[in-house]
This record gives structure tokens, sequence and C-alpha cells, in this order.
């Protein structure tokens, strides 16, 4: 188990415009990390291919993430775990245009077994929002490949009005990637409605020492990925300064808490 961070963890830097793949990958090696996953917010199928090679750095893993099961999109990130020496590509079944139903899903991601397997690369479908956490368990097992296993995502199952209790009991044991986002949930001021709402690592209501001792106990291979939603400030700069220091915070929070 490896804790690396995940494009999504800088998320408000990435879509300025102030974060590309290589200064994501330099970053993970200030912070004294090994890993790092390079998203579908970073899209790295239209790189070309020196541009992935040079995406390579020594003492730091490289995993990939895509957003949409489509085949020739899929094989072009195929290609891209290749060149960077990717064995986890995390995928959003969904995209733009796109949202097979759940047999629909299966039978295409069955499809790409064989190419998985060539390739050397597991693919971890990450819980959205628009199957629930059962649907996702499902597919994994309809598929039956060892090369296809579950991103386990600590918040996205809200959206499909499921929390990460249920969540944790159908997928950690499918789940060959975690997404650990921490969260807070208030009530508004006036007591009409909650909001969920971003932290930094351990400062929210997850208990991830738990949560990581429950994954390594069953999938001790599965890195774990640091991702955050941090609200906006009042303008860019102070959103971006603020995102930083969270990353700062969850490392220094979630480190400790990797067995060895």
């Amino acid at each position: 188990m490896k804790l690396g961070l995940g494009s999504y963890a800088c998320g408000w830097a990435v879509s300025a415009g102030r974060m590309t793949a290589r200064q994501l990958v330099d970053r993970a090696a200030e912070l004294g990390l090994s890993l790092v996953q390079i998203a579908d917010n970073i899209p790295v199928d239209k790189m070309a291919l020196p541009e992935l090679l040079a995406l390579r750095r020594d003492g730091v893993e490289i995993e990939l993430g895509a957003r949409g099961i489509a085949r020739d999109y899929m094989q072009r990130y195929l290609e891209a775990c290749r060149a960077v020496g990717s064995g986890i590509l995390r995928v959003v079944i969904d995209s733009a245009g796109d949202e097979p139903t759940l047999e629909e899903a299966a039978r295409r991601v069955a499809g790409l077994a064989p190419d998985l397997e060539s390739a050397g690369v597991t693919l971890a479908i990450e819980n959205h929002d628009r199957f629930r956490a059962a649907e996702f368990a499902w597919i994994v097992k309809a598929v039956g490949s060892p090369r296809v296993g579950i991103c386990l995502d600590t918040a996205n199952s809200f959206g499909a009005l499921e929390g990460p209790d249920v969540v944790f009991e159908q997928l950690l044991p499918l789940t060959v990637n975690l997404h650990l986002k921490d969260f807070a949930i208030h009530r508004f001021a006036n007591n009409m409605g909650f909001q969920i709402v971003g932290t930094p690592a351990g400062e929210g209501r997850l208990d991830c020492g738990v949560l990581i001792q429950r994954l390594h106990s069953i999938r001790p291979e599965a890195n774990v990925i640091l991702e955050l939603w941090p609200p906006a400030e009042a303008d860019l700069e102070s959103t971006i300064a603020k995102e930083e220091l969270w990353v700062t915070r969850s490392i220094d929070h979630i480190r400790p808490l990797i067995p060895a």
C-alpha cells in the first residue's frame, strides 16, 4: 500500500492551468511521495508519446485515470498506461453524452478484459453518483476478471443517497484503489437543509485510520490516493493557496496511517 497525490487533490490549480501533469509528478516528489494519479482533469490521452515518456521520474510511480468507457478511448488510455508504466487505470463509467446502462457497462468492460490482461493494467471502476454501490459491485462480479476492480471514493456515493458505511461494506472487498476524500456535513444557518463540504484529511467526518486499516487487511496492495474538495474562496489565488495548504496538511495526517 502506497500513499499518492491525485490530480483532483489539486483540482483548482489544474483547472486554472497552474499545474501540469509533469508539475504534479514533481510536486509528489517534493512531498516525499512515490506515487501520483493523473486523472481525467489532465487528459493524457491527448499527449504524444514523447510527452508521456517525459512524465516518468525516478522514484515516482504513475497511475492514470479516465472518464468514459468507449472502446477507442480506452485503447488510447491503455497505450498511455504502457508509456508511463501505470498498472492502474481508474475510470468513471459516464462521460459527456454517454451514460451506458448497467448491463451495457458490464458488457463493455468485459470486452476490455483481454486488452487489460495484455497490457498488465487493472481497471479500477470508480463509484460515481449514478449507480449505487451494489450496482458497481455487480459490474465487477459480472465481468469476473482479476483485472477489473473498484476505485472506492469516500464521498461520491452521497450523490446516489448512500453513506460511507453502506459503500464500504459493498465495495471494500473489491477495491484495488482508494480515493481518500474527507468531508464535513453542516446544517444551513436557516435549518433548511444540509451541505456536504470537503475538509483536509483528518479534519472531517471520515475516520481515515480505520478505513485504511480495513482496506489493508483485505487488499494490502491497494494504494491510497489523496483527493480534496476545497470550497472556493473570494478569488482564485486564495483558493489555490488554500488547496495547497490542504494538500500538505492532509499528507501529514495520512502518511503515518499507511502500514509499513
